[in-house]
C-alpha cells in the first residue's frame, strides 16, 4: 500500500498565539494566513483559514481566559491546522454554538458555525471546569484524507526562543504509522538544526525496521550537537517503540494508561548503544503518544478521566497547553493506526 499522503509537512515548529488581548485576533489570524500560503495552499484558502483563527481568537477573547491559538500543518500534510486552546469556564453548549446565528454576546454569532463551514475537519471538547480545546483542518481538495487521520502534534520553542531544538515527523507507508519526535541537546539554533538533520534521515530511510532508522539517524547526526530520539510504528492491534534518550511513550486507553516507556540512555549521534525495539499490544481505542522533556511527564500518572477518551489532535493540544515547561522546547505527538479509505 503506498503512502496515504504524498506532501510531506514542512520541519517547522507550531506558531503559537496567546490570546491575552483583542489585538492578538489579528494577529491569530495573519499567522493563519501566512502559515497557510507557506503550505502552498491556493486560492482562498489563505483567507478562510484566516477566518478561523479570528473566529477561535474571538472567542477565546470574549469568554474565556489563559487562551492560546496554535497554528501549523497538518502532520501528514496536505493542509494546515489551527487549534485553539482555553483555561475555561468552557461551553455548557457546545451543539448550540456550532450552529450559525447562536449568540451569548449579542454579536452576529457566526463564530463556531462558522468555523464548521470552512473546516474539512473539525473536533471540540469543552468543560466547564477546565475549559475547550477546538481543532479545525483544512485539507486540499484532493487530500481530504490528511484531515481525517488520527494524528495529534504540537512541537513549541522554550520561552523566548525563536527557533525549536524539538522537532517532528509521520510517514504511512505499508499499511502502518511511522512517527518521530527528537529533541535537539539544548536550545536555540544548535538544537533545531541537530532535530531537523534527524527528520531529513527519518524520511529518507522511513520503511525500515526502527533500529534500522535508530542507526542511520546515529550517522547522521555525527557532527551535530545530538539529540534524543523516540520512534513508533502503529500497525493493527501493535504498537513498536524504539527510543535513545528521555523522549517517553504513552499508550492510553479510555480508562487507564496502560504502558510507559521511555528510551535507553544515550545521545543519537554521539554515545548511542545498539537500539532495541519495545512490542506494546494495542486495542482499537488506544491512542499512542510520544512526549520531550519539555511536557511534565506527570501528566501521564494521574490524568483526569476526560483526558484519557480524546481524539488524538485534542489529546496532543490539551497536554501541550496544560503541562508545557516553558523554560524547555516541548513535543506532544499523539496518534493511532492510519484510518482506512473512508
Amino acid at each position: 500500500m503506498a503512502a496515504l499522503m504524498v506532501t510531506p509537512a514542512p520541519v517547522a515548529p507550531t506558531r503559537q498565539v496567546r490570546i491575552d488581548h483583542y489585538s492578538a485576533v489579528h494577529v491569530a489570524a495573519e499567522t493563519a494566513r501566512a502559515v497557510a500560503k507557506e503550505c502552498a495552499l491556493p486560492g482562498a484558502m489563505p483567507d478562510q483559514a484566516a477566518v478561523v483563527a479570528s473566529e477561535l481568537a474571538s472567542n477565546i477573547d470574549k469568554h474565556a481566559r489563559n487562551g492560546v491559538v496554535y497554528i501549523q500543518p497538518l502532520p501528514l500534510g496536505g493542509g494546515l491546522e489551527v487549534v485553539a486552546a482555553d483555561r475555561g469556564p468552557g461551553i455548557a453548549e457546545v451543539a448550540r454554538c456550532l450552529a450559525d446565528g447562536y449568540t451569548t454576546t449579542g454579536t452576529l454569532g457566526a463564530g463556531l458555525g462558522a468555523v464548521g463551514r470552512i473546516a474539512t475537519e473539525l473536533a471540540i471538547t469543552s468543560r466547564t471546569d477546565t475549559g475547550t480545546v477546538v481543532s479545525a483542518r483544512l485539507a486540499l481538495p484532493r487530500q481530504r484524507e490528511a484531515a481525517r487521520q488520527p494524528v495529534g502534534l504540537v512541537c513549541l520553542p522554550a520561552a523566548g526562543q525563536e527557533e525549536c531544538g524539538d522537532a517532528a515527523a509521520v510517514v504511512d507507508l505499508g499499511g502502518a504509522r511511522t512517527a518521530l519526535v527528537v529533541d535537539g541537546l539544548g536550545h536555540g539554533r544548535e538544537a533545531a538544526e541537530a532535530a531537523q538533520a534527524a527528520v531529513r534521515s527519518f524520511r529518507g530511510a522511513a520503511e525500515g525496521a526502527l533500529p534500522d532508522i535508530m542507526t542511520a539517524m546515529h550517522r547522521a547526526l555525527r557532527h551535530t550537537r545530538g539529540a534524543a530520539v523516540a520512534l513508533l510504528r502503529l500497525h493493527d492491534g501493535e504498537a513498536e517503540y524504539c527510543g535513545i534518550g528521555n523522549v517517553r511513550m504513552v499508550a492510553l486507553s479510555p480508562h487507564e494508561v496502560h504502558h510507559r516507556l521511555t528510551g535507553q540512555p544515550g545521545v543519537v549521534g554521539w554515545r548511542m548503544p545498539a537500539p532495541h525495539t519495545h512490542r506494546v499490544p494495542l486495542t482499537p481505542s488506544t491512542t499512542t503518544a510520544l512526549h520531550t522533556d519539555g511536557i511534565d511527564l506527570r501528566w501521564a500518572h494521574t490524568p483526569p478521566g476526560h483526558l484519557l477518551r480524546l481524539p488524538a489532535p485534542l489529546l496532543a493540544a490539551t497536554v501541550a497547553h496544560a503541562y508545557h515547561r516553558t523554560r524547555d522546547d516541548a513535543t506532544v505527538l499523539a496518534a493511532r493506526a492510519p484510518l482506512g479509505p473512508s
